[in-house]
This record gives C-alpha cells, sequence and structure tokens, in this order.
C-alpha cells in the first residue's frame, strides 16, 4: 500500500510519527510531505524521518492563499507519481481538493470544531472525517469516531516513556518543582475574535509561581524582554519529557494543555476557545481546569501547586483514562490497512 503523509504543523509530526514506524515496519510504502512552519521541519529531521518539503507557511490572507495553490499542486504532482492508495492529514485542507482530483483516498483527522473557515472549504471533498468521540459535531455520513484523544497517538504508554535526563538541560532535578507556562500568537484563522491571557496575567502568573518554583515558558511568539529569562531554549522533542516532571501546565495553547492533562501534570487552559476533548478532559476525568478569565486561572494555579499532594492525584486520574481511552496509533493504522 503507498501512504502519503502531509505534515503541515509541529505538532502533526508527532501525531503521525508512530503509525509512520509502524506501517513502514509492516511492508507499506510511506511518503511524507511538509510545510516549513516553526519547528516541523527540525522534528522531522530530529527523528531522521525522510521527508520533502513542498511549501512554507504563508504571510498574510494572500500569502496563505498562494500558499494554498502552491502546496496544493506539488502535492498532486507528487501523489501521482508515487501512485498514492491514501492521504492522510490533520485538518486536510492541502490534500482533500487533490485527492478528489486524482481519485485517491483522503482521510482528515480533526479535533478542533471552531476551525470553521478551514472546515468549510475541507470536509466537503474529504472521503473520511476522522474525530474523538468527544467531538461536538455531527459531520454526517463521512465522519468516523475513535475512543481517545490525538495526543494519545504520541503519550500512550506503548510508546512514550518520560527520560529524567532531559532536566539537567535545564539544570533541573528530578523532584524539583516547576512549571510550564505556554503563549500562543493567536494568529490562525480559528483565533480571529478569540483572546487567552493579557500581558497583566501573563506577569502576575510568572511572579506569582517562581514563589514556589521555577518558571519555563514556550511561546510561539517572540518574547517582551521581561519574560526571557524564562524562555524554554532546547529542543521540541524534549517537551513532552519536562511536561511529564512539571508540576503544573498553565497556558494559552489546547495541545499542550491536553498533552499535560494525558501525563498526569495538573493542566489549566486559559483561553476563550473551547474544545470538545478539553471539555471532556475536564468533566470526565478532572485532568484539565479551562478558564476564560486569567486571574481565575492564577488562583486555580496557586491552589494546586500550595498542595504537596496535587501531582499524585492527577496522575492517577490520568491512569484511569488511558485504561479507558483507544491506542490512538493502533487505530490509525488499523483503519488506514482496512481501507
Amino acid at each position: 500500500m503507498n501512504i502519503l503523509i502531509d505534515i503541515t504543523h509541529p505538532a502533526h509530526v508527532h501525531f503521525f510519527k508512530n503509525a509512520y514506524r509502524i506501517l513502514l515496519d509492516k511492508g507499506h510504502q510511506v511518503l511524507i510531505t511538509a510545510r516549513e512552519k516553526d519547528v516541523t521541519l527540525d522534528l522531522l529531521q530530529d527523528y531522521n524521518y525522510p521527508h520533502r518539503t513542498i511549501s512554507k507557511m504563508g504571510e498574510g490572507v494572500i500569502g496563505l492563499g498562494f500558499e494554498l495553490v502552491q502546496h496544493e499542486t506539488r502535492l498532486a504532482k507528487i501523489a501521482k507519481e508515487f501512485k498514492t492508495d491514501i492521504l492522510l492529514e490533520i485538518g486536510g485542507t492541502f490534500i482533500v481538493h487533490a485527492g478528489k482530483l486524482l481519485g485517491i483516498t483522503t482521510c482528515v483527522f480533526t479535533d478542533t470544531e471552531h476551525a470553521k473557515l478551514s472546515n468549510t472549504i475541507t470536509f466537503p471533498f474529504a472521503s473520511y472525517i476522522i474525530t474523538p468521540e468527544c467531538y461536538k459535531d455531527n459531520l454526517g455520513k463521512k465522519q468516523v469516531r475513535y475512543d481517545g484523544y490525538q495526543e494519545l497517538a504520541y503519550l500512550h504508554p506503548n510508546y512514550f516513556s518520560p527520560n529524567s535526563n532531559v532536566l539537567r538541560a535545564f539544570d533541573l532535578e528530578e523532584g524539583q518543582q516547576f512549571f510550564i507556562v505556554r503563549f500562543v500568537s493567536w494568529g490562525a484563522s480559528h483565533d480571529v475574535g478569540q483572546k487567552g491571557l493579557t500581558f497583566d496575567n501573563k506577569v502576575e502568573i510568572v511572579n506569582r509561581l517562581s514563589e514556589y518554583g521555577r518558571v519555563i515558558i514556550t511561546s510561539e511568539g517572540k518574547l517582551p524582554d521581561i519574560f526571557m529569562p524564562y524562555q524554554m531554549k532546547a529542543s521540541a522533542t524534549i517537551i513532552h519529557d519536562l511536561l511529564y516532571y512539571a508540576g503544573l501546565y498553565i497556558g494559552e495553547g489546547a495541545t499542550m494543555a491536553s498533552e499535560a492533562a494525558i501525563l498526569g501534570t495538573p493542566s489549566i487552559y486559559t483561553s476563550t476557545l473551547t474544545l470538545g476533548y478539553l471539555d471532556e478532559l475536564a468533566a470526565k476525568y478532572q485532568l484539565i481546569h479551562n478558564y476564560n478569565d486569567g486571574q481565575a486561572a492564577l488562583n486555580k494555579a496557586i491552589e494546586i501547586v500550595s498542595n504537596p499532594s496535587s501531582k499524585m492525584a492527577y496522575q492517577t486520574r490520568a491512569a484511569k483514562m488511558i485504561e479507558e481511552k483507544s491506542d490512538v496509533t493502533q487505530w490509525i493504522v488499523d483503519f488506514v490497512e482496512s481501507h
């Protein structure tokens, strides 16, 4: 079977990396195409995954439109030459039109209900739209649901084992209290009209948490000078190890909030955006606390870090969640092989 995986965002490298390896081991031909965005290419190189870069993220509406045409045109040519049987992508916008034109099965993975624009130009052309069970919208007969979360494709214990050696890169010791804070750039199309933490919120969060341990900031955009001493300066491949050992995650990033929760780290998500999988992790498993108010989020954070037994309680909840959910990577492999 000839399988083409299109990678358009750093998080998607993690999502597909284990399925890619398993499908290759089972004798399939697998080709990765990629978009130059943030650290996507760095991650592929770090994992030593061969890939073909076919576009660079455009700037502004015109730039993104040009990139869409360029990416789809190059992808269609590559897919035809590769004699592709099935196309895979998170979001799916870049693959569905080429797939429709060439008669290739397309699998669009998504967990983002509020990505209205991209969903509108993508879903009608997809063969399958694959979502978690907790996805809020009913997408009709094309929708296929799995009982899990995208982050379980790479953080399930079958694939992830924390490496305490990464702590040394930050002059940390196992058991030392530290916290991960995440700021996003609010540049995506589905971010329009939404918000997270104010600048004052960010300053207060960093200052207050610093009273209880070390603060490490990871950010999509350039940080103001006041936050530079806290900035994480390390390979993106180790962030999950850091999240595992952290005493708390707080930030505007939904993916990282889910990752922390799955790893058993107390997680606080601060945004006006809502997502089905974060709602379930909060309501069913009490692994995430969702807030659209920065002060309320900080109050919860202080409550958690002030309690020495917090981490253990969240790890117990995470273990229960893992027992109840699917091995998402194995689900992907089984689905691809059956289609």
